[in-house]
């Protein structure tokens, strides 16, 4: 049995602004309190976030409309992965980030759901102000 988070996020910045923030490690560094990063540009190339706390590999990169990432807390199992789509929509001089998190483990879900609010979304809007 898996879960699912659907979030949906409006931030004052273009597609191409998130995009290019969620995709360049030294960006997402910055945006998220300095913590280390190395996020690979390419499809297929690994990333790991929050110094090694979140790894991963990127499945889909469509710039400035939609990021898919094979992801995973680093304490789950060997091989265990879910996935995350970051949907972009321009609106205006504003984005919609339409998220959705999926293939979550059972009993994962309930810590996962705010840190996607408290370690992503806040801290972006933060670094956008």
């Amino acid at each position: 049995m898996s879960a699912s988070i659907h979030q949906e996020i409006v931030f004052k910045a273009s597609p191409s602004r998130i995009y290019e923030i969620l995709t360049s490690a030294e960006q997402f560094s910055e945006a998220t309190g300095g913590a280390p990063a190395e996020i690979s540009p390419e499809v297929g190339g690994s990333f790991s976030c929050f110094g090694g706390h979140i790894v991963g590999r990127n499945v889909e990169l469509l710039p400035n409309q939609r990021i898919v990432q094979a992801w995973r807390p680093a304490r789950w199992p060997d091989g265990v992965y879910s996935i995350v789509k970051f949907e972009l929509q321009e609106q205006g001089s504003e984005t919609l980030l339409i998220f959705d998190h999926t293939g979550i483990p059972e009993g994962q879900s309930e810590h996962l759901e705010p840190g996607w609010k408290d370690n992503y979304w806040t801290a972006l809007e933060k670094y956008l102000d």
